[in-house]
């Protein structure tokens, strides 16, 4: 986690405001139970009202639920003012809704591609400029979830990987901005969590597989407690990264070699993408680009019908 990260010291949320993106299940849900637990009056944001209110049920009263889509800036803006209004400010930021669509770009249907981006990318954006302000007024965190994605490219995560390590480099940005303000930022870089998202990817016909082929420890997945543990100390540290496990964080020293690692893995392994590649359009001619590429897991589905109802 880096030398700065291990020197620091926790610090208290008790009475804190910590506003959630993405709080209906995963980590968002899972922080915001821990947070609650420490004496913080958590804000639940996201667009799944039913589930946000049964996590705000077991946080307790100084819980609240805001819906709002990351990807609307009115519904952001106004989501922003009902928390401020309701607890008088907000100390910490964790941006972490995010949907992923698996497919290759050359077959991928292009709303799901763009949807991907517009979530993870852009929703981080927009998240961190409408709530900036009030967090520069409490001298406060940010903490944005990016991914073992953005360091490791592989086949058919193109716009998750794209959006991940996008969202890597503004909080790099952010961070060099802010820290006169007494702002601190950290970004997350979970390698796989058995949450919603990543189960469902796995149940895909073709890219399940294709994950699964992955070696070593970078195909493991790791269990959500082990997650939390890591995002709740960083929380509560104000570190400028987390790694999940902590491996993750040397990969970035070796960067640079991951992509032809990667595919060379995979023409050793039989050639495994270009099989893959065929599968995905039999599945595509089977199913239609959409189906074949909808964003997975329940938060995916939730996004699909903001979007379906607002057209």
């Amino acid at each position: 986690m880096g030398v700065t990260n291990l020197l620091a010291r926790e610090q208290s949320v008790k009475g804190k405001v910590i506003l959630i993106t993405g709080a209906a299940r995963g980590f968002g849900a899972g922080l915001a139970k821990r947070f609650a637990a420490r004496g913080a009056k958590v804000a639940l944001v996201g667009l799944e009202p039913a589930e946000m209110a049964a996590v705000a049920a077991e946080c307790g009263p100084d819980a609240a639920v805001f819906e709002a889509d990351v990807t609307d800036w009115d519904a952001l803006e106004s989501a922003t003012a009902a928390v401020v209004e309701r607890f008088g400010g907000i100390d910490i930021v964790i941006a972490n809704a995010g949907i992923a669509a698996a497919g290759f770009i050359r077959s991928i249907d292009p709303a799901a591609f763009e949807r991907t981006i517009e979530v993870d990318l852009l929703g981080v954006w927009r998240t961190v400029r409408v709530t900036l302000p009030h967090v520069i007024e409490r001298r406060g965190y940010v903490l944005v979830v990016s991914s073992l994605a953005a360091i490791t490219h592989a086949p058919a995560m193109a716009a998750y990987a794209a959006a991940k390590a996008g969202v890597e480099a503004f909080t790099n940005s952010l961070r060099a901005e802010v820290r006169h303000l007494g702002v601190r930022v950290g970004v997350a870089h979970p390698s796989w969590i058995a949450t919603d998202l990543v189960n469902g990817a796995d149940e895909h016909p073709v890219f399940g597989p294709l994950r699964a082929a992955m070696p070593g420890p970078i195909g493991k997945t790791h269990p959500v407690p082990l997650a939390l543990d890591a995002l709740e100390k960083g929380v509560l540290r104000r570190d400028r990264t987390v790694h999940v496990p902590g491996w993750v964080g040397l990969l970035k020293l070796v960067r640079a070699f991951i992509p032809p690692v990667i595919e060379i893995g995979g023409r050793l392994r039989g050639n495994m993408i270009a099989k893959a590649d065929r599968a995905a359009l039999a599945d595509i001619a089977e199913r239609g680009a959409e189906a074949s590429s909808r964003p997975v897991g329940a938060g995916g589905a939730a996004a699909v019908r903001k979007e379906g109802a607002a057209l």
